[in-house]
C-alpha cells in the first residue's frame, strides 16, 4: 500500500467527469490530524502538470477533523489532490474521473478458471473459494476438468453466508475429438455432462441437481449421438488443409452449447506448452479470425514467457487487424492456493454495473475488462488503453484497501467451512455487508 494511504483516506476516489463532487480527506490517527486553521488544496490533472492547469482551494477542517471540498473534474483521467500547510506539502492523494459509460460501472476482480481436488487440484472447492476471497477476489468460478458439480458444491456450502463475494458456476470443457480446452464460465448447466460417458455425468449418476444450477440440465447424449452431431457440423465447414476439421467442429459445438447454457465461452491458453503448443497455430489463428468464442484467456496458468507473452502478442496483433476480442485473465490454479507462486498469477478486472453472474458475462462480452498479470511484484495489464489506465490507478489506490477487508472475510470463510470456529458464521454475518459499504463509499456511479 502507498505510504500516504496508511495516514489518510480520500473518498470518493472514482466518479463521473464534469460533475460537481464533494471529496472528504480523513486523517487516520492523531499523528496525521489537520491542526491548522486553514489548508491550501491544489487539484491537478496527471497529464497537465507542465501547463500548471490546477485549481487552488482554501479549506478548513470540519468538526470531525476531516477536510471537505467540492470541485468539478474534467476528462477521463487521474487527478492529484495536494494538501499544503503554508509552504509545506502535507500529502498528495489521487482520484479518478470517468466518462459516463465507465462511471456507471464498478471494478470487480476475480478468476474465471481454476481447479480443486475434484479434478487435478489439491484442495476442497470450498477452501479454494475461501482462500481466494482472502486474496481480494470479488467473484470466482471453480472450473474443474470435465466436471461442473464442484462449482455447485462450493456455492452451496456458502449459501447461507451473507457476503458480497460472488461464486459462479463453471467447468473446463473437454470433449472428444479435440484437444482444445474451453471454459464454461457462469453457464446454468453443464456442457461436459451432456455426454453420458463423461465424468460430469457419470460421477453424479446423471443427477439433475448436480448437472445444473436450477436442476434443469440439457439432455445428455450417447457417444454415437455426439459424434453424429460433430460430423454434421464438420461436413459444412471450409477449413485450411492444416486444420483438423473435427477439432474445429467440436470447438464450435462447445462454444454454442455454453451460450445455450447462458454462460461465457472462453478460449483458453492456446500457448500452454505441453511439450508443444497445446493448440496448433493454424487452429488458433482460425479461431481468432472467425471468433466463435465469447472471450479469449489472454493471461493465465504459467509463469514462463511463451504462454502469456505470446498470447498477449496475439491479442494485440488481432487488434491491428481490426479484431478486438473480449479478454480475461485467470490463474488456472491446480496446486495449493497457499504457498504457491502461481496461486495468484493472473486475474480479471471486470467493469460491471453489478457483481452478478449475468452482469459480469455481459460486461466481458462488451469488452469492459482488463487482464491482470501478477507473476512478479510489478503488475502488468492487458487491454484497451483507457481501461489499463483506470485499472492501474485502482491497483495502487483501491485494491490495497479493498483487499485488507477481503482478507478478513476470507479467513472467517475458511474457519466456517472447515468447522474450525463455532462463531465463524456470526462473524461473517457481521462483516458481510462491509464490502458493499466500501464500494458505496469510494465509488460514485451516477
Amino acid at each position: 500500500m502507498k505510504a500516504e494511504l496508511h495516514n489518510y483516506e480520500i473518498f470518493p476516489i472514482s466518479f463521473p467527469e464534469e460533475k460537481e463532487i464533494t471529496l472528504t480527506v480523513r486523517p487516520l490517527g492523531v499523528h496525521a490530524a489537520f491542526k491548522a486553521e486553514t489548508y491550501r488544496v491544489e487539484l491537478m490533472d496527471i497529464d497537465n502538470l507542465q501547463f500548471n492547469r490546477n485549481e487552488t482551494l482554501t479549506v478548513s477542517p470540519d468538526g470531525d477533523g476531516c477536510l471537505r471540498f467540492s470541485a468539478v473534474f474534467h476528462g477521463e483521467k487521474e487527478h492529484f489532490v495536494r494538501i499544503f500547510n503554508g509552504d509545506s506539502r502535507v500529502v498528495q492523494l489521487s482520484v479518478y474521473s470517468l466518462a459516463s459509460d465507465l462511471a456507471c460501472r464498478r471494478p470487480y476482480r476475480g478468476d474465471l478458471h481454476m481447479h480443486t481436488c475434484r479434478s487435478d487440484g489439491r484442495e476442497d472447492p470450498a477452501v479454494v473459494a475461501a482462500n481466494y476471497r482472502g486474496r481480494g477476489y470479488d467473484f470466482l468460478a471453480i472450473t474443474d476438468h470435465h466436471r461442473y458439480y464442484p462449482s455447485l458444491e462450493a456455492m452451496r456450502r456458502f449459501a447461507d453466508i451473507p457476503t458480497a463475494y460472488n461464486l459462479v458456476p463453471g467447468e473446463e470443457v473437454h470433449m472428444p475429438l479435440t484437444q482444445v480446452h474451453i471454459v464454461n464460465f457462469g453457464g446454468l448447466h453443464t456442457v461436459n455432462g451432456q455426454l453420458m460417458d463423461k465424468e460430469a455425468y457419470k460421477d453424479v449418476n446423471g443427477d439433475p441437481a448436480q448437472l445444473a444450477l436450477n436442476g434443469d440440465p440439457a439432455p445428455a447424449l450417447t457417444r454415437e449421438e455426439y459424434e453424429a452431431e460433430i460430423s454434421a457440423i464438420a461436413e459444412k465447414l471450409e477449413v485450411p488443409a492444416d486444420v483438423d476439421r473435427n477439432s474445429y467442429a467440436v470447438c464450435l459445438w462447445a462454444f454454442d452449447r455454453i451460450r445455450k447454457a447462458d454462460g461465457l465461452a472462453i478460449f483458453a491458453h492456446p500457448y500452454w506448452l505441453a511439450n508443444v503448443f497445446h493448440v496448433s497455430d493454424p487452429l488458433t489463428h482460425l479461431l481468432m479470425e472467425n471468433h466463435p468464442f465469447d472471450a479469449f484467456e489472454v493471461l493465465g496458468g504459467e509463469n514462463y514467457y511463451q504462454q502469456n507473452g505470446y498470447q498477449t502478442a496475439l491479442y494485440y496483433e488481432e487488434w491491428k487487424h481490426g479484431r478486438v476480442h473480449p479478454i480475461v485473465g485467470s490463474t488456472d490454479s491446480h496446486c495449493s492456493t497457499e504457498h504457491n507462486r502461481n496461486a495468484a498469477i493472473c486475474s480479471t478486472i471486470v467493469f460491471s454495473p453489478k457483481n452478478e453472474r449475468k452482469a459480469l458475462i455481459n460486461s466481458i462480452k462488451e469488452k469492459y475488462s482488463v487482464a491482470v498479470d501478477t507473476i512478479s511484484a510489478e503488475f502488468r495489464l492487458v487491454g484497451e488503453e483507457r481501461f489499463q489506465r483506470y485499472a492501474c490507478f485502482l491497483m495502487h489506490n483501491w485494491y490495497p484497501i479493498h483487499d485488507r477487508l477481503c482478507a478478513t472475510e476470507g479467513y472467517w470463510m475458511k474457519e466456517y467451512v472447515t468447522g474450525a470456529s463455532d462463531g465463524a458464521r456470526d462473524v461473517l454475518a457481521a462483516i458481510g455487508p462491509r464490502t458493499e459499504e466500501l464500494f458505496d463509499k469510494y465509488f460514485v456511479t451516477e
